[in-house]
């Protein structure tokens, strides 16, 4: 009975293989029925047909077999080296992509989450001490607290002793407000602000090179953002709100009535025909909801109304808010 042989290559001769050569060797040839149970032997050319007598085989010398496998083995091998330079060919320039993507996205990622106050205000300082040209904020709301604004006041400072331009846009209600009036005497340098009835959620954008926003509707979230067309788009979008707000400093333009109707009155105006409730109204202009109803109140007895859903009728026969821009 003949053994399982599997098959393998010469540097794993198998101990059959080996004793079966040898006895060629020995002989000088070898019956073919005597080396069936190595046909490694034939399949390496260490044994091949007798051409006088094909019942037997003869052995191979090795001093012949050796440098023929030996051969064999470099020409795998040099197959190996070519495959190999070709896959360092052929990757190379796609290694150099990566590791300019990678290296590019460790250094300033496009979009980056920063979570709580303390990592967000870190971040907006570090992008205010490194901002060379200009520093674009929208400041939504009304009056903005005394101790915020004293924060703020050295950090704006050395931004605009530095040569840059601040350019800030608030909502009307902080036309009136004494503590922002006072902040923005203060300082020197190249600062402007500017007033709309509405405006969008706070806005910061440097240089054109990094903008925030936020996240979360408490704020404990924030958007670092550095994609270019992003920031691009930030930027655009609040000069198009700055050439539609009114000034506020460094020289007032005074928001004049028409026909007894202040600028003021006809956005609470639009936004009532909207059907945005008191809260609603207070909310979207900046102002406490007390404040939102004696301008609604003023309103009303202006165009005689006697009802609020009178008043709707009324603003829309005025024909005023076909004269908001």
């Amino acid at each position: 009975m003949t053994r399982e042989h599997g098959p393998h290559s010469a540097e794993e001769l198998c101990e059959t293989g080996s004793a079966v050569y040898a006895r060629a060797l020995g002989e000088g040839r070898i019956a073919a029925e005597d080396a069936e149970e190595a046909p490694c032997l034939v399949d390496l050319g260490l044994l091949h047909p007798d051409l006088d007598d094909l019942r037997w085989l003869r052995p191979t010398a090795p001093t012949v077999a050796l440098p023929r496998l030996l051969r064999t083995i470099e020409d795998r091998v040099a197959d190996q080296r070519g495959r190999e330079e070709k896959l360092k060919a052929a990757f190379e320039p796609l290694m150099a992509l990566d590791a300019q993507l990678s290296s590019a996205a460790e250094e300033a990622p496009a979009i980056t989450v920063l979570d709580g106050l303390e990592r967000i205000n870190s971040a907006i300082d570090r992008a205010m001490g490194e901002a060379r040209e200009e520093f674009l904020a929208v400041q939504p709301g009304g009056t903005r607290p005394p101790e915020t604004l004293a924060e703020a006041l050295p950090r704006d400072q050395a931004l605009l002793s530095r040569g840059c331009r601040m350019r800030t846009l608030y909502q009307h209600t902080t036309r009136h407000s004494l503590p922002v009036l006072g902040y923005f005497e203060q300082l020197a340098g190249d600062a402007e602000a500017r007033t709309l009835d509405e405006v969008t959620d706070r806005l910061f954008v440097f240089d054109r090179t990094v903008a925030f926003i936020p996240a979360s509707k408490d704020r404990s979230l924030a958007l670092e953002l550095r994609h270019p067309a992003l920031v691009e788009y930030f930027a655009t979008t609040f000069w198009r709100l700055w050439r539609l707000a009114t000034p506020m400093w460094p020289q007032a333009a005074p928001q004049l009535s028409e026909n007894g109707i202040t600028p003021r009155q006809r956005a609470i105006a639009g936004l009532l025909i909207e059907g945005l409730t008191d809260a609603e109204i207070a909310t979207r202009l900046g102002m406490n909801v007390r404040t939102a109803r004696v301008h609604i109140a003023k309103l009303g007895a202006t165009l005689g109304s006697g009802s609020r859903a009178q008043l709707g009728y009324l603003i829309g026969q005025s024909g005023m808010l076909d004269r908001i821009p």
